[in-house]
């Protein structure tokens, strides 16, 4: 039988822990959908944290309001996703030396290129729902002049079902979630991680 995982060093895990209860705490001000929208704005283009952990810290403290945070989380990230595009389309020569290698490398670059020359549509809709980098794909579709209504529709479509999945488990298991959420933490924030890793890792061999 294997060993089982290592768990993080203490002083990460505590780390880790202050993060959380600091962004909870957003739940109950004013300033947390604000920071919500800003976030998920700024994710779909250069931000390199998702804006699912804020959205989840935001559903578990008020369960009521999940799918309002889940629009916000939405519209911000839809946005932005147009902020990538306009960032690809009309001013890629002046900026990718900083996006190339600080934001996406330039073999995961080349790939998107490849899957655009496939199906636009499903390559951002693909990654609007799950971990693949979704600004790798907004910022790429403006350098690639792909068709802007089905790229807003995509993003439309993956965005809020994304969101609204998460925002739905816990407006219906809100007390159940935020207890397992409170007792296992910090391995939920190291699969984040692993998740985001391997977005960008599924870019590589996506078909």
């Amino acid at each position: 039988m294997p060993d089982a995982p290592a768990q993080p060093p203490a002083a990460q895990r505590g780390l880790l822990r202050r993060l959380y209860d600091w962004t909870l705490q957003w739940a109950e001000r004013p300033g947390g959908k604000r920071a919500l929208f800003g976030i998920a704005f700024i994710e779909s283009s250069v931000f390199p944290v998702p804006p699912d952990v804020l959205l989840l810290a935001l559903c578990v403290g008020a369960p009521k309001k999940s799918f309002r945070f889940a629009l916000v989380c939405s519209l911000g990230s839809v946005l932005g996703g147009l902020l990538g595009y306009a960032i690809g389309w009309g001013a890629w020569h002046a900026v990718k030396e900083f996006f190339i290698p600080y934001v996406f490398s330039q073999a995961v670059f080349d790939k998107v290129q490849v899957l655009y020359q496939g199906n636009a549509f499903v390559a951002v809709l693909t990654a609007a729902f799950t971990p693949i980098p979704y600004k790798v794909f907004t910022v790429a579709a403006g350098v690639f002049e792909v068709a802007l209504l089905p790229f807003i529709l995509a993003s439309v479509l993956g965005r809020s079902a994304r969101f609204f999945l998460v925002a739905g488990m816990i407006y219906l298991f809100g007390a159940r979630v935020k207890a397992l959420l409170e007792k296992y933490f910090d391995w939920c924030a190291w699969a984040l991680l692993v998740l985001g890793i391997a977005g960008f890792v599924a870019v590589k061999y996506l078909r």
